[in-house]
């Protein structure tokens, strides 16, 4: 077990530095944003050359390098889109008189240009490592990016906990498009797929002839997913999920997260 402890914490401690850092610049004063965009870019730069340098590292410092450099990735696309910089062509809040189709086009366009550049993220990381041994940068990017889009659209259809408090000012309209509901269709469906997918991370980790790349790296991958997972059961669950970034937050305003 003592083989799993380590890229297990590893990835446990940086998904929540990097969660809370991340909301902390994205609420602080706008004249800041810049400056913290600017950096983080800067960030962006140096994770993307890590990738391709450690596509080629079938290694346990290649799996370490390559997970951590997908965060960065990942981490700079959420800050993008939170900061306001790639939202959509869309930033008021949604018509209550909105159904169906309309509604759900309304709220596509407030991420469209998010959505384009995560597509933009993926080509790169895929160009970056194809046809190379180590292509855990890709993996970490597709788990993040399919939890992603899960919670948002459960966010959409409808959850019991919306979360609204992690919307920084400038983005609230957002919390138009949540919808407060006891269960929606697709959450069986996504955590059940998301379990499957968690298997098959998680797979290539256990075998006996699991070499150190593979199993630290799709443990890694793993404990993400699982960690993705249990993000997806704080919507429908009765826990206090803010409290684990409570120091990235302002403090709460009353009412931050009632129902549109």
């Amino acid at each position: 077990m003592s083989d799993y402890a380590a890229p297990i914490l590893y990835a446990v401690v940086i998904w929540w530095f990097l969660t809370g850092a991340i909301l902390w610049l994205n609420h602080r004063p706008r004249r800041t944003h810049a400056w913290s965009f600017g950096a983080t870019t800067l960030a962006l730069v140096g994770a993307l050359w890590v990738i391709a340098w450690s596509a080629s590292q079938e290694s346990e410092a290649g799996a370490y390098a390559a997970f951590t450099a997908a965060l960065i990735v990942w981490g700079w696309q959420e800050m993008a889109f939170y900061m306001g910089y790639l939202a959509g062509p869309r930033r008021t809040p949604g018509s209550a008189t909105d159904r169906g189709l309309a509604r759900f086009g309304a709220a596509a366009a407030t991420n469209l240009w998010h959505e384009a550049a995560i597509i933009l993220g993926f080509v790169a990381i895929a160009w970056a490592t194809a046809g190379s041994p180590n292509r855990m940068a890709l993996w970490t990017y597709l788990v993040l990016w399919g939890m992603n889009l899960s919670a948002r659209l459960n966010l959409f259809l409808g959850v019991r906990n919306l979360n609204a408090e992690f919307l920084p000012e400038h983005l609230r309209y957002l919390g138009s498009f949540f919808r407060r509901a006891p269960m929606n269709a697709l959450f069986p469906v996504a955590m059940i797929l998301a379990t499957g997918f968690l298997l098959v991370l998680l797979h290539p980790a256990v075998t006996e002839s699991a070499s150190a790349f593979k199993r630290s790296g799709h443990t890694m991958m793993a404990t993400l997913m699982a960690l993705a997972i249990l993000e997806h059961g704080f919507l429908m669950l009765p826990l206090p999920s803010a409290a684990l970034w409570g120091w990235g937050l302002p403090a709460r305003r009353p009412g931050a997260d009632a129902a549109p």
